[in-house]
């Protein structure tokens, strides 16, 4: 049984129009899998609905086979947490202070933090290379710390699945690695299930088990990475003609981009582009 999944899934931001559309999604345990595709395609949304931020118009979210909207919120955030592209703290808030908020989904409100209560925000510090910065506040770390820390309190809630809405967004490119390394160690470590979404195609390629290739509300592909990024796809969803290559150092694809099919006024087989 897939520890999340969605059937006939149907979302929208106001009643009669579905911004996603019959949507059948499936993630095992341990598995990494990154949502792909261009503005509009529904992939944040689809993030939303996996963390039962927002409600499905028509079909369900299952988590360990349970309808999601059925739990309770103490329990879903006991298995799942969520990091959303901008999350906002108090300024005065410190690195621990911070992430000692990652128990209270697992704290009843009258019981003081226990010893496993600090051991696991230690362990949350120390996996993502915060322990030297825990007493620092918030807004003295660079980019790249700030959302390690933000990891962290996810990690904090001991979940089993981590959802995060492009979790390198204004990074630059050294930090991007540093969080998408964290992210494939922690992985590997303790079998966190990760689904993301991302905007960079090669870094999703590099770092995940599965691409989900969303177009217009609907899936347009679904696989192993070298299965899924190809040159057609990305002239028929992104509308970009390019080269495909495999890496020799990450034994990955890589895209390189030449020219938007928009631009060239027509795709690899010939006729117009289609309309979006």
């Amino acid at each position: 049984m897939p520890t999340l999944s969605t059937d006939h899934l149907r979302l929208g931001y106001r009643r009669g129009a579905a911004v996603v559309r019959d949507l059948a999604l499936q993630v095992a345990q341990g598995e990494i899998v990154t949502l792909v595709g261009p503005n509009g395609s529904g992939k944040s949304t689809i993030l939303r609905a996996l963390a039962r931020l927002m409600s499905p118009q028509d079909g369900a979210v299952y988590l360990d086979g349970k309808a999601i909207h059925r739990m309770s919120t103490r329990k879903v955030a006991q298995m799942l947490s969520i990091l959303p592209q901008s999350p906002i703290a108090p300024e005065d808030l410190t690195v621990r202070d911070l992430v000692t908020r990652g128990r209270f989904a697992r704290q009843a409100w009258w019981r003081a933090s226990s010893r496993h209560d600090r051991d696991v925000v230690g362990w949350a510090l120390d996996a993502t290379g915060l322990i030297d910065l825990s007493e620092r506040r918030l807004t003295t770390l660079s980019g790249g710390e700030r959302q390690r820390a933000w990891i962290a309190l996810a990690l904090a809630q001991e979940p089993r699945i981590l959802l995060l809405d492009e979790p390198t967004t204004f990074l630059d490119i050294s930090h991007q690695l540093d969080v998408m390394a964290l992210l494939q160690r922690l992985n590997a470590e303790t079998q966190l299930s990760i689904v993301m979404v991302l905007h960079d195609l090669n870094q999703a390629a590099r770092f995940s088990h599965r691409l989900i290739v969303l177009r217009s509300g609907e899936v347009y592909a679904s696989g192993k990475p070298e299965d899924v990024l190809t040159d057609v796809m990305m002239c028929e969803v992104f509308q970009v003609e390019g080269v495909v290559q495999h890496d020799p150092y990450t034994q990955t694809p890589t895209f390189t981009p030449l020219q938007s099919v928009r631009s060239n006024g027509h795709h690899k087989n010939g006729g117009s582009p289609k309309e979006e």
